[in-house]
């Protein structure tokens, strides 16, 4: 699935974001790197989860040469399923009600950076949390959450048992770019 969101105007031109989901099998370079992070927080590694890609596009005019010019980059979303300690019924509705007490502000700086928070019929779209509010992930911190569509919010609810379980796909190297870009 891709969203693309309207242009935006930023320092120099307009940006403008597409997210492209998955999930997916993390590529050999987010695995590497999850193997990495689960070592250094002392917590072994059950699999790897590619949950989206953000792909920018900026387009503007350079201001010491008057030529209009384009360019563009992507950055990758995974997670790593260490076998992190979960927190307690009690400790997880804490911190999912953190998140309910800041998501408006939450998605309106999010909108300020990389275009409109999705949204379908007037309701936004879920926050998805990239390391869950269950194995300790903070609800509020700007670079653990991202809008996912409903249904493939679902989706990685249901992966996210099966990574943490060690279980395949998610145990296994997947393709280093697993969709097209249109």
């Amino acid at each position: 699935m891709k969203k693309e969101l309207p242009w935006l105007v930023v320092p120099g031109g307009q940006m403008k974001t597409t997210l492209f989901y998955g999930p997916w099998q993390c590529r050999r370079e987010f695995l590497n790197q999850c193997q990495r992070e689960c070592a250094g927080e002392g917590y072994p590694l059950m699999g790897c989860i590619w949950l989206a890609d953000l792909k920018f596009d900026w387009k503007g005019r350079l201001v010491l040469l008057p030529v209009d010019v384009e360019a563009g980059s992507r950055y990758g979303i995974y997670h790593c399923c260490c076998k992190f300690p979960t927190r307690t019924k009690a400790e997880n509705e804490v911190a999912r009600q953190e998140w309910k007490n800041a998501m408006k502000s939450y998605r309106k700086s999010w909108s300020e950076r990389f275009g409109e928070w999705p949204s379908v019929d007037g309701v936004s779209w879920p926050g998805h949390h990239i390391r869950d509010l269950w194995h300790g992930g903070n609800p509020v911190e700007p670079n653990n959450v991202f809008p996912a569509q409903p249904g493939v919010h679902d989706l990685y609810n249901r992966a996210y048992p099966a990574c943490y379980d060690g279980q395949p796909p998610w145990n296994t190297v997947g393709p280093d770019l697993p969709y097209t870009d249109n």
